[in-house]
């Protein structure tokens, strides 16, 4: 029987990892089966005011599901690599994993490292790709089950299966939507990649872009930005970073805003705060270099969130105030 290690960490790795248990037994996805020997994921860290230890969600599912968890750290230090090839797997499989594996590691399965990447490669390449996509405004983005090299995303793709993003999307939604795609994808590309029927095709390396780490700072808001750069970056940035400015002293965060297109605000200061009437309902907005950005939903500092509206009940002198000046 196949032996297959699955290596992931957040949210992004489950539906495949899940994907992957209910699908093992003989006959259902390959004729002979397969055994996940176990799952690899980062070791537990304290997390929150209470600094209370949290299992990774894909240690979470694999061990509400009965297979055995891994958490060896680094990859790269010999006694881990000595200790991975004891299994004696036939097949790794990497969905978010968070590192960087190293050829020693990559070399070891007959089938060779699969990933799961969240991007049309070789567009967006790298640690964030979900972000980028609706940074850059894509209509489209999706994923790419590819054969890991030593490159960064750089290996030969199996199968790229493409979705739409709303206009709505944020990277919590569309994380979730790619999850699900990036399951069935890998259920469909793993019988012919086993079988030995899929021929592996070359990225353009002429088309390669490539993505950063996003830092807590990325989600400072410059008002001096177009209202749409805005628009993209609070849906980009839900739900981390966030997308935040200062009020008077207190942090407030944007949860939700979309642009609106007028020359109106072009006179006025970027980050001052305008309000107006659509369709007989207030509308909070923020002047910016083009355009204003519409503040849909809210949260000043220690408080609860709230929609516009209610906002400006309680805190109507936000308005003419310019943000993030302090």
């Amino acid at each position: 029987m196949l032996k297959i290690i699955y290596m992931g960490t957040p949210y992004f790795a489950v539906p495949a990892l899940e994907a992957l248990i209910a699908n093992r037994a003989p006959a259902l996805l390959l004729p002979q089966g397969y055994e996940i020997v176990t799952v690899i994921t980062r070791p537990d860290k304290p997390s929150g005011r209470g600094k209370e230890v949290v299992f990774s969600p894909v240690k979470q599912a694999a061990l509400a599901r009965g297979i055995p968890v891994w958490q060896p750290g680094s990859l790269k230090r010999p006694e881990n690599i000595e200790a991975l090839a004891a299994f004696s797997a036939d097949l790794y499989i990497v969905a978010a994993f968070g590192q960087i594996l190293p050829p020693a590691v990559l070399d070891v399965p007959r089938y060779g490292t699969l990933n799961i990447h969240a991007s049309l490669l070789p567009r967006y390449r790298g640690v964030s790709p979900i972000p980028e996509a609706i940074l850059q405004g894509e209509n489209q983005t999706g994923v790419t089950i590819m054969l890991i090299d030593a490159g960064i995303d750089t290996g030969p793709i199996l199968l790229k299966r493409a979705i739409p993003i709303a206009e709505d999307d944020t990277t919590g939604s569309l994380t979730a939507k790619l999850a699900t795609h990036g399951a069935s994808a890998l259920l469909a590309a793993l019988p012919p990649w086993v079988a030995g029927d899929l021929q592996l095709q070359p990225q353009n390396e002429q088309e390669a872009s490539y993505t950063h780490m996003l830092r807590k700072e990325d989600g400072i808001i410059a008002w001096r930005r177009p209202a749409t750069t805005l628009a993209r970056e609070a849906r980009a940035y839900s739900p981390w970073p966030g997308f935040y400015t200062t009020w008077r002293g207190k942090l407030l965060k944007i949860l939700a805003a979309h642009a609106y297109t007028t020359q109106e605000a072009q006179d006025i200061p970027a980050g001052t705060v305008i309000l107006r009437k659509e369709n007989s309902t207030p509308s909070l907005q923020v002047a910016t270099s083009e355009g204003a950005l519409v503040l849909d939903r809210l949260q000043l500092e220690g408080k609860k969130a709230m929609n516009s509206d209610e906002f400006l009940r309680g805190y109507s002198n936000i308005v003419g105030d310019v943000l993030g000046n302090e």
